[in-house]
């Protein structure tokens, strides 16, 4: 597994791997919406994401495997005056459980602390997505909050708090 970073060429492949994995993602995480899923919407907002990316203060990425296709993103931002940036990542369903999601977060940390204003960096994830948090463990991040009022709930009607981590990227440069 490697990373590649966000280009123009992506949108479809990636609108491909979106598409494939909505209801497998949208048991963990908030669901994009219909709209997302529409090719038009979702190459606007492709091209939202790489005007955000040229300035640095995002960075996405997409997880390929060794035949190159996509198996997941992964992606750092809003970078703020602090230093602080937020982590965010999906692996597709077909690749889950085989350490991809622990590898491309220790890449992408490598990045952030090759960058000169990145200090920490925040990860947010549902209290049921057991191994998100133990991705951003494995990798350092430490569990600071749940959040006692911010509830997510799917389209089963199930409610989850988000849990907070926060990893120093001082001690990685």
């Amino acid at each position: 597994m490697y990373l590649s970073k966000l280009s123009e060429g992506d949108a479809e492949e990636l609108f491909q791997f979106e598409s494939i994995n909505r209801a497998f993602f949208e048991q963990m995480i908030p669901s994009r919406g219909d709209l997302y899923y529409e090719y038009e919407t979702f190459y606007s907002y492709h091209l939202q994401l790489l005007e955000e990316q040229k300035n640095e203060q995002c960075l996405f990425y997409l997880m390929r495997n060794t035949d190159s296709h996509i198996v997941g993103r992964v992606n750092l931002i809003d970078l703020d005056e602090e230093g602080m940036m937020s982590i965010g990542y999906r692996i597709g369903e077909l690749f889950i459980g085989k350490g991809m999601a622990t590898e491309a977060v220790r890449l992408i940390i490598e990045k952030a602390a090759a960058h000169p204003k990145v200090k920490r960096i925040s990860g947010k994830t549902t209290e049921n997505n057991i191994p998100s948090q133990k991705v951003l463990e494995r990798n350092g991040f430490i569990l600071t909050a749940a959040d006692e009022d911010n509830f997510y709930t799917n389209d089963r009607g199930e409610s989850f708090r988000f849990v907070q981590y926060i990893l120093d990227v001082e001690g990685h440069k």
